[in-house]
């Protein structure tokens, strides 16, 4: 890859596991990554998200760290210290000031909130809601088919089905979704063991239970307010508490996508 390309300024909508994969892929391809968040992300993969850095300032993910900023003057100097920025910027207005070459809408809405065509030199959208050559130049395919990772110039990606992956012969039945909004309460922590029927959380007056027995993957963080259907919690039956903070093989295929699709769009 040539030095001017991954001098190219990224800027990536969204803080929450695929965006932080994209992001890992990359910074370590050595492109100028930079992430914008909301004031209180949800992501319930807090493993491998940085937006866990909105929380606690900085966040690692397989070796890569990524650090709050405040201000669009903040960036330059997060990147000479080897980090990603990711700044609490909902609508992305940063990318006025910091005017990247490429932006990639990661922010996984299954609808374009607000990303078009003109906001960089190249607009990729990760997922459905997005339409190649008319809000996005690219679209990369984010369902769990044979076209996961896919580059596509023309178009939509597939509708989201909304099943998890099958882990130990267990999708849906391994996932809680909020029934109604309110308070998310938990003192259980990533890569816990639970068992069936074991009470993990509180949501208002709702008891969460455990859906299924073996490590929780996933958990929304304690004290966030949420919207029914909302994820909160992903049980794994294997049982391996390291895969709590590993990229999945899902996210890497969609990072690896969008490489292809900047590499595809700067001629390289």
């Amino acid at each position: 890859m040539s030095k001017k390309l991954t001098e190219l300024k990224v800027l990536i909508k969204g803080g929450g596991e695929v965006a932080s994969g994209v992001a890992h892929r990359l910074f370590r391809a050595h492109f100028r990554v930079c992430l914008t968040e909301t004031p209180r992300p949800q992501a319930v993969s807090r493993g491998v998200s940085f937006s866990e850095a909105v929380y606690d300032g900085e966040k690692e993910v397989e070796g890569v760290v990524a650090r709050l900023v405040e201000s669009a003057s903040e960036i330059p100097t997060v990147w000479g210290e080897n980090k990603i920025p990711i700044i609490v910027d909902p609508e992305a207005a940063i990318k006025d000031t910091l005017h990247p070459s490429i932006l990639i809408d990661a922010i996984m809405a299954k609808r374009n909130l607000g990303t078009r065509l003109t906001d960089a030199a190249l607009v990729i959208g990760l997922g459905p809601g997005f339409q190649a050559g008319k809000d996005v130049h690219l679209v990369v395919e984010t369902n769990n088919s044979d076209r996961l990772g896919e580059v596509i110039s023309a178009g939509g990606a597939e509708r989201n089905t909304g099943v998890p992956i099958a882990i130990g012969g267990l999708t849906s039945e391994r996932v809680q979704h909020a029934i109604d909004g309110g308070l998310f309460v938990t003192n259980r922590e990533i890569g816990e063991y639970v068992t069936a029927g074991e009470a993990i959380a509180s949501l208002g007056r709702q008891v969460i239970e455990a859906p299924t027995s073996g490590i929780i993957r996933a958990l929304l963080r304690s004290g966030i307010e949420v919207d029914k259907g909302t994820k909160l919690v992903e049980i794994d039956p294997a049982a391996s508490k390291e895969i709590c903070y590993r990229i999945r093989a899902r996210v890497r295929a969609i990072a690896g996508g969008a490489l292809e699709a900047i590499l595809i769009w700067f001629n390289v």
